[in-house]
């Protein structure tokens, strides 16, 4: 095994930061989490071990990450884990945290114990706030509350099932949008891999347009140039093997960027899309471009990867308009909801 920093714990429990060496480690935490996911979403994608590492390691916008576990008793298993991410160019005050304890290890403490840990090196990292999401009833949104967390922003799934969709409705409903796009003056483009050189600065300012999504309070909003999307953009995806896909919206007068979508397939689960973000800057909007852009997914995704069966999808629950696309393609809503939460560091540090 790679080597590791090891605390000890008052229960005589180790927690260890995982090595992204350690493959027998990262199949421990994967366990643990699909063995959490059976109970709060048993129709539910999984991550494959190779998008569980990139995900340990970095954010979907690279920021960077860490992670720490509590090994088991039987080798290679893994009790409980937590995934700590520090933004370092906004948000210099927040981490965002995850914490997965094994369901046969519950209600005996390790969730604390974690969370302390956790805060100990968001405190070294200089955040004072940690921020997370959980599932409406779910044991994590039952320890958040019995923290004192605070809760924030609703988020809604909603999942399209492609085996039973109305092909005839999708078609009409892109050939709709289609013809509304074109007769306001735009064009569709695609590309797998890096943002083409031309268009990075139009990009960021899509990504940028994303700020005007719900968002808990005191959280800043992304801010993206040129620059950061040649160095970031899609470096995620790559660390975590995923095959991505991304549709931009051109208006083409100006030859801008009015607006894109992106999804993502692992191939170690090749049934399942991801959706990524789907935005369109202020002054596009209006002309059903997130229609659009949404419906030629699905039909590249036909072409493209045709093994794919479902596609999920979040959203707050605030955010109406891309809610009512997604309706209107034939999603459905994943019950239970999420909702985000908030705990200061210093109180989870006297936990």
């Amino acid at each position: 095994m790679a080597s590791c920093w090891k605390v000890r714990l008052t229960n005589e429990m180790h927690i260890t930061r995982w090595d992204p060496a350690d493959g027998a480690a990262l199949s421990g935490c994967k366990a643990a989490w699909d063995a959490a996911q059976d109970i709060d979403d048993p129709d539910g994608s999984r991550m494959t071990e190779a998008v569980l590492g990139g995900f340990l390691r970095l954010s979907f916008g690279a920021d960077p990450a860490e992670a720490w576990f509590v090994p088991g008793t039987a080798p290679g298993s893994v009790t409980g884990w937590y995934r700590l991410c520090l933004p370092d160019l906004e948000n210099l005050d927040r981490a965002s945290l995850m914490i997965v304890v094994h369901p046969e290890h519950r209600r005996q403490g390790l969730g604390r114990d974690l969370l302390r840990h956790a805060a100990g090196r968001a405190a070294a990292a200089g955040r004072a706030v940690l921020g997370g999401e959980v599932r409406n009833g779910s044991a994590g949104d039952a320890f958040a509350a019995a923290v004192g967390a605070k809760p924030g922003v609703p988020v809604t799934l909603r999942r399209l099932d492609l085996r039973a969709a109305p092909t005839e409705k999708l078609a009409r409903l892109r050939e709709e949008a289609a013809a509304a796009a074109a007769a306001a003056g735009y064009s569709l483009i695609r590309w797998t891999g890096p943002v083409p050189a031309e268009y990075q600065a139009s990009f960021a300012a899509v990504l940028n347009a994303y700020g005007d999504a719900p968002h808990d309070e005191g959280e800043e909003a992304q801010e993206w140039d040129a620059d950061r999307v040649r160095e970031r953009a899609g470096t995620a995806a790559q660390v975590m093997g995923l095959r991505s896909y991304q549709i931009a919206a051109i208006h083409d007068a100006s030859g801008e960027m009015a607006g894109m979508t992106q999804l993502g397939v692992a191939p170690g689960d090749p049934a399942w899309g991801h959706q990524g973000l789907t935005a369109v800057t202020r002054r596009h909007r209006g002309h059903r471009l997130g229609l659009l852009l949404k419906a030629a997914m699905l039909e590249w995704l036909a072409e493209a990867e045709p093994a794919v069966e479902r596609i999920e999808t979040g959203n707050a629950a605030a955010n109406d308009r891309m809610i009512a696309v997604n309706d209107a393609l034939g999603f459905q809503p994943v019950k239970p909801d999420l909702h985000s939460v908030e705990f200061p560091v210093r109180e989870a540090l006297s936990l």
